[in-house]
């Protein structure tokens, strides 16, 4: 379950991934209030806002030096 939600891995390392999860999570968040369910809206609405803050804010992407000595 750990690596479900790891957001720190090399995958994100590229920006455009990053800015593609957050803006599509808040993008639907707005869809689905647009269509009048705002719990669905709430839920997206924390994950685009959860995932902005560790993108954007905690995100550490490994140095390409790092392993060596």
């Amino acid at each position: 379950m750990g690596k479900l939600f790891d957001v720190q891995s090399p995958f994100f390392i590229p920006l455009w991934r990053r800015l593609l999860v957050v803006g599509l999570a808040l993008g639907w968040a707005l869809v689905e209030l647009a269509h009048g369910a705002p719990g669905w809206a709430l839920l997206f609405g924390a994950a685009g806002m959860w995932c902005a803050y560790q993108f954007f804010i905690v995100f550490d992407p490994p140095r390409k030096d790092a392993g060596e000595g």
